[in-house]
């Protein structure tokens, strides 16, 4: 019986073209922009939803859309992420099955730097995606997982870029060494491939952005919301009855204000107050936002009613029965400021239910989930 030899595994040997530093370089320049932007207007937003106490009365309520470019950008640059992730990932994965796979301990930091870069770009951009359209198909809550892997990603990337940074500033320009790793002849091919991955950003960029830079909301076509759809012509995302307050019998409906001097004003009384009229947009964390016309009491007025000193920070408590933004806090520099405004009316008609009737907050450059809906009352703090 003739034994034969065993056989020597060999990793697999990848002849396609283009899966070269210079390209991957080329690629990771567009992309390291997009999940810079996308950083650093997350961690904003995450901060104006969820502020430390130290920096609630720090928050600015200027500019007034100042969360509504933030936010879009954060989306925007989300999305555009996604295609030049996938291109990255084409023009590199050959590397995965380099043999031996671990050659030093440099070699080590780099693999590992890369295996939780992947890992969490992948998650962020793909729960990101999920939360626009507002499905959460898994058991932890979004916000704070969300914010805690954006550091992750962060660190990954610092950690990336020190270990490969002789290979990236030898392939950053195009005089770079790295022009040389495909014949010439090839150069068109790359320059094709570069071409198609910057069509595909720009086409997912128009067909999405629109949601928040409403110019473009005719070509709003890929977007989970259209600027212009919704009741009273502003996109809702929570509505009475998702909140529990649709069959609320609300006729005998009064605001409790507590404070030095605390009172209780029916609609009727509200309306008799003097009344202000707004400009000011409904931004979105899931990147729509719309500006509306609102009409209602200054909450600077009313505290003052209450007794309250400027710059006092103020607890808004919802009809609703549960739900994580049932009870909202704002701090001085929101309710000092006269485009806060406890409305009553949107573009010239009374709210609807699904916009909070009998009334809501509105206030300039804050997150549409801290618009509170449905108010019941509000405790000067």
């Amino acid at each position: 019986m003739r034994i034969r030899p065993p056989t020597t595994v060999r990793p697999p040997r990848f002849q396609g073209r283009l899966h070269d530093a210079r390209t991957a370089t080329a690629i990771g320049r567009w992309l390291g922009v997009a999940i810079a932007v996308c950083f650093v207007t997350g961690v904003t937003s995450h901060y104006l939803q969820r502020p430390p106490d130290w920096l609630a009365d720090a928050l600015p309520s200027r500019p007034y859309w100042g969360y509504r470019v933030t936010q879009g950008l954060h989306v925007a640059s989300g999305i555009a992420a996604i295609p030049l992730l996938l291109a990255k990932l084409w023009t590199v994965y050959p590397r995965l099955f380099v043999w031996p796979p671990l050659r030093s301990v440099r070699h080590a930091l780099e693999r590992l730097s890369v295996a939780v870069l992947v890992a969490a770009a992948v998650f962020q951009l793909t729960t990101g995606l999920l939360n626009t359209v507002q499905w959460y198909p898994w058991p932890f809550s979004f916000v704070p997982v969300h914010f805690a892997v954006a550091w992750l990603l962060l660190g990954a990337l610092v950690l990336h870029i020190a270990v490969k940074y002789p290979q990236i500033k030898a392939h950053w320009s195009r005089r770079s060494a790295g022009t040389l790793e495909l014949p010439a002849e090839d150069g068109p091919d790359r320059r094709s491939l570069l071409t198609g991955v910057a069509a595909a950003v720009g086409a997912v960029t128009l067909t999405t952005v629109g949601q928040s830079f409403t110019p473009l909301s005719r070509l709003d076509l890929l977007a989970p919301r259209h600027p212009d759809h919704g009741p009273q012509g502003l996109p809702v995302n929570r509505t009475a009855a998702a909140a529990g307050v649709s069959g609320m019998p609300l006729t005998d409906w009064r605001l409790t204000v507590t404070g030095p001097r605390s009172y209780e004003l029916g609609l009727d009384e509200l309306a008799a107050l003097p009344q202000h009229t707004v400009t000011l947009p409904i931004a979105c964390v899931e990147g729509w936002s719309k500006s509306a016309r609102w009409t209602g009491v200054r909450v600077m007025d009313l505290l003052e009613l209450a007794g309250a000193r400027p710059g006092t920070r103020l607890r808004v408590v919802s009809l609703e029965r549960r739900g994580a933004y049932r009870v909202m806090e704002m701090g001085g520099g929101y309710t000092d400021d006269p485009l806060t405004l406890l409305a009553l009316r949107l573009n010239g008609q009374v709210l609807s239910r699904d916009h909070g009737f009998p009334a809501r907050i509105i206030a300039p450059n804050r997150p549409g989930v801290w618009q509170t809906k449905w108010v019941s009352g509000m405790e000067v703090l």
